[in-house]
């Protein structure tokens, strides 16, 4: 079962990497880079993708207000929260809709045993995509 998960949600974006600034109060360290949700299940429907044509491009792919968020580009990272998003050959609805999917889904389990106790939250991250979203 997964347990309680920390915050690391004081990342900027500083051209193509993300920093996380939680290491000491004046020191930015860069963030390694981190495979998205398109990269890790091969779908095609990021921007560019094989399968855009067909499907579309993916909300997760181009959801501004989650990037760098456990070290992904745009929603790449955190795909469970962002509505819209294809998942067993389908489109997905509503966070409440779909999360009993994601959590079973092998991408969620790889974030959060990668991103360990520094993985953000769920009610932390809905409350980010909803402010700037």
């Amino acid at each position: 079962m997964i347990g309680v998960m920390l915050v690391r949600i004081d990342a900027a974006v500083n051209g193509d990497e993300c920093y996380s600034e939680q290491t000491t109060k004046n020191a930015r360290k860069p963030m390694p880079r981190k495979l998205n949700c398109w990269e890790f299940k091969n779908c095609g429907r990021e921007p560019g993708g094989t399968n855009v044509e067909s499907l579309g491009v993916c909300p997760a792919a181009v959801s501004t207000e989650a990037d760098c968020i456990n070290g992904g580009v745009n929603a790449g990272r955190v795909c469970w929260a962002v509505a819209g998003t294809l998942c067993y050959g389908e489109q997905m609805g509503t966070f409440a809709a779909k999360m009993g999917d994601c959590l079973q889904c092998d991408f969620y389990g790889h974030v959060v045993r990668e991103e360990g106790y520094q993985c953000v939250s769920v009610p932390v991250l809905l409350n980010k995509i909803a402010v700037n979203g």
